[in-house]
């Protein structure tokens, strides 16, 4: 009879989809956006309503969140988000400024998933290693980090996507337009993100056995 202490089980490793907050998360990413623009609609363009609206229906996520005992830092981000893209719509007076954040949001991203895979160090193997309980042992797989190259780029191609599209309706001030294309491509181009992302390291993700060796 072995006198080692069990080791404690491994918890299951977190989705991609849940590191961005699950169902929640991703309703706080688009439903206020979606308020704004129904509300500036409707209201004849004012831009003051539609960012109470919008930021009401934040708040309403973020109390649902902790409601259900998520972590507050979670619950809050969301809210953040949206009440300082409101505060830059209603100082400025200009509605497309709403959509602001997001778009310098999307330039960092590209600008840092760029920067990973110049210093080999792709983000998004960094991303799925951490949540498969991996060390740093990935970097001397060469078919593992061109796996976790190629998704690297593929991130950097779906933001790039959003700036190339969005950015001129945003310099012309077209607010409705714009949160139309900021809709489209924000819940859909992401789950396809996941979805091409999913197909492009499912091959070198290391096997829940390995990852539970202590």
């Amino acid at each position: 009879m072995s006198d080692a202490a069990p080791k404690p089980e491994r918890q299951a490793p977190t989705t991609l989809a849940e590191a961005v907050g699950g169902p929640l998360g991703m309703l706080e990413s688009a439903v206020p956006a979606v308020a704004f623009i129904v509300t500036y609609t409707f209201t004849g363009q004012d831009t003051n309503t539609s960012a109470i609206v919008a930021v009401g229906i934040a708040l309403a996520l973020t109390v649902a969140r902790l409601a259900r005992r998520e972590s507050p830092q979670q619950a809050l981000s969301g809210l953040i988000g949206v009440a300082f893209a409101a505060f830059i719509a209603t100082r400025s007076g200009k509605a497309e400024n709403f959509f602001l954040p997001g778009l310098l949001l999307n330039a960092v991203n590209v600008t840092v998933l760029l920067a990973s895979v110049a210093v080999r160090w792709p983000l998004i193997g960094v991303i799925v290693t951490k949540l498969d309980g991996e060390d740093n042992t990935w970097r001397d797989d060469a078919r593992r980090m061109r796996a976790f190259r190629r998704a690297t780029y593929l991130w950097v191609g779906v933001f790039s996507a959003r700036l190339l599209v969005q950015l001129p309706m945003y310099l012309a001030g077209a607010v409705v337009v714009l949160g139309i294309f900021r809709t489209a491509m924000g819940l859909p181009l992401f789950a396809l993100g996941l979805w091409l992302t999913w197909l492009l390291v499912r091959g070198v993700r290391a096997p829940p056995s390995a990852t539970a060796q202590a």
